[in-house]
């Protein structure tokens, strides 16, 4: 695997100085760029260990910490193992945060974050990708809708909601994307909820987005996240070929 250089970085914007995660293959040349989305546990080791491996295939991966108004990461005290189901605890701190993070603070975070990757010297040229997962995935379709410009991939895993009744609903906005698009459901998700998955994947259609959407088969919400309980290595390893496919295709001159 290719060795990989990731350190922290301060990126200024409108509300104060967001911390991130930037990792890179270690080679000193410039590469895509691509902007990792955090899920509601926030920037965390696992998250890093992910950003890694994307960087690893030859991206410079930027993960902020969404949460960076409620302090520098880690914001969560969390357990080495994450049960949400025996921890519902966990969840009383999360949503809160994750409802604070409005479309407008979003809007205005994402800009901040694609400006500092287009003034990035560890940044080739060109378009950047997204990738989002829970929370996140609904994140990376806000950002690629409100920056068509400057996103030519978006992804997202065991993603939502991404179907609402604000005006800020995923499925609302698509018509923006220039994207391509790929986002992997989990089969519990939509098991408990198919007409939401359903209208996702109607408004992409009607929209004329270059999409694909899959069901993981057996598969929890959080499969890609090795420190829950919801992991599942298969899926995940699936995760990481269609994410890395979807960027070669799309990210690489």
């Amino acid at each position: 695997m290719t060795e990989v250089h990731g350190i922290s970085v301060d990126i200024p914007t409108p509300d104060g100085v967001a911390d991130a995660y930037l990792t890179r293959p270690a080679d000193g040349a410039a590469h895509p760029g691509v902007l990792l989305v955090q899920d509601g546990f926030g920037l965390r080791p696992s998250l890093r260990a992910m950003a890694d491996r994307i960087a690893a295939h030859g991206y410079t991966v930027l993960l902020p910490n969404a949460f960076y108004r409620h302090g520098r990461a880690p914001v969560l005290e969390l357990p080495e193992l994450i049960d949400p189901v025996a921890r519902p605890e966990i969840f009383q701190q999360v949503f809160p945060m994750i409802r604070a993070l409005t479309p407008d603070l979003l809007r205005s975070d994402a800009a901040a974050y694609l400006e500092w990757l287009a003034a990035a010297p560890q940044v080739a040229d060109g378009k950047v990708g997204v990738t989002g997962y829970c929370m996140g995935a609904r994140l990376a379709v806000l950002i690629a809708a409100g920056f068509p410009g400057r996103v030519g991939a978006v992804a997202g895993f065991h993603g939502g909601p991404l179907v609402t009744d604000g005006p800020d609903s995923p499925h609302l906005l698509v018509e923006n994307l220039t994207a391509e698009l790929y986002f992997a459901h989990a089969e519990e998700d939509v098991r408990k909820a198919p007409e939401q998955f359903a209208q996702f994947d109607e408004a992409l259609e009607a929209a004329g987005v270059r999409y694909r959407t899959e069901v993981y088969e057996g598969a929890q919400h959080g499969y890609t996240q090795a420190d829950t309980t919801a992991y599942d290595a298969d899926s995940a390893d699936r995760h990481y070929r269609e994410l890395l496919a979807l960027f070669d295709r799309n990210l690489r001159a």
